[in-house]
């Protein structure tokens, strides 16, 4: 799998990437996030330490953060919103009052409602999210939580224990969805309301 067949603006964003599969990359978000912040222009960013927000950023009363995060220009986070682990949001995404995002990446106009959790996860440009839809990134029901995937018609094995979702260009995952750990979506995937998404079950 090429992971910008998922979100074609992964590989203008981060092209020495490109290559890695997206369960290589979210361990790595931190390290990739304070790099970028290392390199931005003071003149446009306010910058501390570990946290870099774009001057043209909205961000509401209440909102947690705990660096490494890189806000960027024309973005929105909500009232009591909760950014940590490593986090970076492209040009104009919108993360809506009461939302955790954990060790993610969210490209070009994604948006979250309010009460939404994405853990370890890359998301795709455009993609909407429904008030309460969960992208969980552990299974903590099982003895063996290592992490596989669905890949067309094959399963593989990520190596890893935390990693939540791909989820490709223009979708719409609806209010209240969970997508279990190791979710992989295509472009333009539409998620009902109250699904859950598990796609070792055969489920999407």
């Amino acid at each position: 799998m090429k992971l910008f067949d998922y979100a074609l603006d992964f590989k203008a964003i981060f092209p020495e990437y490109e290559n890695r599969f997206p369960w290589e990359i979210t361990p790595l978000i931190p390290e990739i996030v304070q790099n970028w912040i290392n390199a931005l222009p003071e003149e446009e960013y306010y910058i501390d330490g570990t946290i870099a927000i774009h001057k043209t950023a909205v961000i509401e009363t209440g909102v947690i953060l705990k660096g490494p995060i890189l806000i960027s220009k024309n973005c929105f986070v909500g009232a009591h919103a909760y950014l940590r682990g490593g986090v970076f949001l492209a040009e104009s995404v919108k993360i809506g009052p009461g939302c955790e995002i954990k060790t993610s990446m969210l490209l070009p106009g994604s948006a979250t409602a309010h009460f939404n959790f994405i853990g370890d996860s890359i998301i795709g440009s455009y993609v909407n999210f429904e008030a309460g839809s969960v992208i969980a990134n552990h299974y903590n029901e099982r003895e063996d939580k290592q992490i596989t995937v669905r890949i067309g018609v094959e399963n593989k094995a990520t190596g890893v224990e935390k990693f939540g979702a791909l989820v490709g260009d223009y979708s719409k995952i609806g209010a209240n969805a969970v997508l279990s750990p190791g979710t992989i979506l295509d472009s333009r995937t539409i998620v009902g309301r109250l699904a859950l998404i598990d796609q070792q079950s055969g489920q999407l």
